[in-house]
């Protein structure tokens, strides 16, 4: 499988509540409630709403995500993203648009393993 391979897609129109677990790269466009666990990688898209608790290797955000994220590696934030709560992670990319009203707690990755 290619590294930037999509295993998983959740489109636009589809909503899930509960626990999702996954290896590689899942693209929620749709909505989720819950929680997420992955040491993959994380994309919410433009149209997407996220609550919960997530724990992933790293998150790429354009839509809305409210709750406490936790990304091993990095989180990027496009223009288009809203994130409502707390980010724990080592790195940190905000695009100029982005909105981030919550709590920004950086660490390194080692910190994070605590």
């Amino acid at each position: 499988m290619a590294k930037d391979e999509i295993n998983a897609f959740m489109g636009m129109g589809t909503s899930y509540h509960g626990k999702l677990e996954f290896k590689g790269t899942v693209r929620i466009d749709g909505e989720f409630e819950g929680e997420i666990e992955s040491e993959g990688t994380l994309i919410v898209g433009n149209e997407a709403r996220v609550k919960g608790s997530i724990n992933v290797g790293q998150l790429v955000l354009s839509g809305t995500l409210e709750g406490e994220l936790k990304a091993q590696s990095k989180v990027v934030l496009y223009k288009q993203a809203n994130l409502y709560g707390k980010i724990i992670t080592p790195v940190l990319l905000v695009e100029e648009g982005a909105v981030v009203k919550g709590e920004i707690d950086m660490h390194q990755r080692d910190a994070l393993e605590e």
